[in-house]
């Protein structure tokens, strides 16, 4: 398809569009903890627990949300100089959550505060209850028929909470609590400092960048360039950075902290980022820098394998391998959903047992389509674009077809057209003055996207392979006078200097060894027919 050529002008008021419901919130804009379901009677059960010297334990997640919701409460907790034990479940020893193979590990403890999980821990609650352990839960996920037995319930997506913005992460809803409790204690800690970290949570879990969570974010990455958290100054050193965008969260940060419970446990993580000095941060930071690479060598080859077993003619793409690793395929789901532009599933087979991660594409709501074959499965549970699943592998094929079933009995509209493309520009109209313009609207991301820009018929001046495998294909490309860098990541197409291609691609500020130039980051490249 043909798009339609777009000037600078018609940039912009795309761009400003995207916000004219909400509009550009700042942090004055923030709603009240009050207006949470629970806070109220929340906080009164912790401040009550903290006068009365109770055993207090938090539990957290393995992902960059939980990892963050953990370690802000942990801050929290210190600075008010109150005792509080943290446990990160063991993605492979635990599984996800507050279960009873927890409970199990804290039945001397007398509050149990859930950051980022919970909601669907019935199971563990009844068992909390029986040994007279009182459960606060802070979650953020899809809430089930059947709520958990708990003392409060902090949750926005309760059909009787008050607080006015349905997509929040759990750092927000964690930081929330604190900031009640902070009212509530009188005490003097500046709560506005965990926004830095807040706001790695909330770009990593993908939440919304439009309404608070973009003022929370656009705040956060300010607090994150000018902090003195250790664990922040070795990023910085090691990232070569001075202060930080969006994009260094998604694509650098939240990936090395996700990668420790990926591949080990989370818990080095909550380490790094509770760094007490520098030289632990360095420390602990080369731990996740091994984690990450190891990460990304497994994947890689794990994504090979799942596309060649996967069919093209299936609406959704549901692929197993022997043992593959539990902690990627997750990210392996979404590599291959983007390669078929389909919803994809991977699932690691273990005995008889499959267990893994789905990733939806496009208008799909995947936990609807999953969930009406729940009956087929051992556990389940998720959102509308992701989903973790586990069945018995006698199930996996009639799970498969209903599947397919589901899906084409939702008639959703499928069509290959990127609605992340804002128009057709030429190159001579990329430099400073469209940086300024797209930095305006920064941080990019879930309903804000990245704007994407296709060039018909550039010329390839230079071209070459780069990366330690040489996977990424590196180029100049230009139009008329107009030279500029570009650079397709896990590319293995090669291509010929002198070469007509047609680009899609964003645009962005390549900082290296001090200087800043514009550079193409190209997503698909088409060669133009002699």
């Amino acid at each position: 398809m043909n798009y339609k050529l777009i000037s600078l002008e018609g940039l912009n008021s795309t761009l400003k569009n995207r916000f004219e419901r909400d509009g550009f919130l700042s942090l004055k804009d923030l709603p009240h903890p009050s207006t949470l379901k629970d806070m109220i009677k929340a906080t009164e059960r912790i401040i009550e627990a903290i006068q009365k010297n109770q055993k207090i334990v938090l539990i957290g997640d393995y992902d960059v949300d939980g990892v963050v919701s953990t370690t802000i409460m942990k801050m929290f907790f210190d600075d008010i100089g109150v005792g509080l034990k943290t446990i990160i479940p063991n993605r492979f020893r635990d599984g996800y959550g507050l279960s009873p193979k927890i409970i199990d590990k804290i039945k001397d403890y007398d509050l149990i505060i859930t950051v980022d999980n919970g909601i669907s821990a019935l199971e563990a609650s009844i068992l909390a209850k029986k040994l007279n352990i009182e459960l606060i839960i802070t979650d953020h996920h899809i809430v089930p028929n059947k709520l958990p037995t708990a003392h409060s319930i902090i949750n926005q997506k309760q059909s009787d909470c008050n607080f006015p913005y349905d997509e929040i992460c759990g750092a927000q809803i964690a930081w929330y609590l604190i900031s009640s409790l902070k009212i509530a204690l009188k005490c003097k800690v500046d709560t506005k400092v965990y926004l830095s970290l807040v706001s790695i949570a909330i770009i990593a879990d993908v939440m919304p960048l439009i309404h608070i969570n973009r003022a929370m974010v656009l705040s956060g990455l300010n607090l994150l360039s000018n902090s003195s958290l250790p664990s922040i100054k070795a990023l910085k050193e090691h990232l070569n950075r001075d202060n930080f965008k969006g994009d260094d969260i998604g694509f650098q940060i939240a990936p090395l902290i996700n990668s420790a419970g990926r591949m080990q446990d989370a818990s080095y993580g909550v380490d790094f980022l509770l760094s007490s000095n520098i030289y632990q941060a360095k420390e602990s930071l080369s731990k996740l820098l091994e984690f990450n690479e190891e990460r990304k060598e497994i994947e890689a080859t794990i994504t090979k394998e799942a596309i060649s077993q996967s069919s093209s003619d299936d609406d959704v793409i549901i692929v197993y391998g022997e043992n593959w690793h539990e902690g990627v395929v997750g990210i392996v789901a979404s590599r291959v959903s983007n390669h078929f532009s389909k919803p994809a599933i991977i699932l690691s087979k273990e005995g008889d047992r499959l267990k893994g991660s789905g990733r939806s594409y496009g208008e799909c709501d995947l936990f609807d389509i999953v969930n009406q074959s729940k009956e087929l499965l051992l556990g389940f549970g998720g959102h509308k674009m992701a989903v973790g699943l586990s069945l018995d592998i006698d199930n996996f094929n009639i799970f498969k077809e209903n599947l397919q079933k589901s899906f084409n009995s939702k008639n959703y509209k499928i069509d290959n057209i990127d609605k992340d493309i804002i128009g057709e520009i030429k190159l001579d109209l990329i430099d400073n003055t469209i940086i300024d313009i797209l930095n305006q609207f920064e941080p990019y991301g879930n309903e804000n996207s990245r704007p994407k820009f296709i060039s018909y018929g550039v010329e390839v001046s230079h071209s070459d392979k780069m990366g330690k495998n040489k996977e990424h294909l590196k180029m100049i490309v230009n139009q008329g006078n107009s030279y500029l860098n570009a650079i397709k990541f896990r590319c293995e197409d090669e291509v010929m200097v002198g070469e007509k291609i047609d680009i899609i691609y964003t645009i962005n500020e390549n900082h290296f060894r001090g200087e800043t130039t514009i550079q193409l980051l190209i997503e698909k490249i088409e060669i133009c027919p002699l």
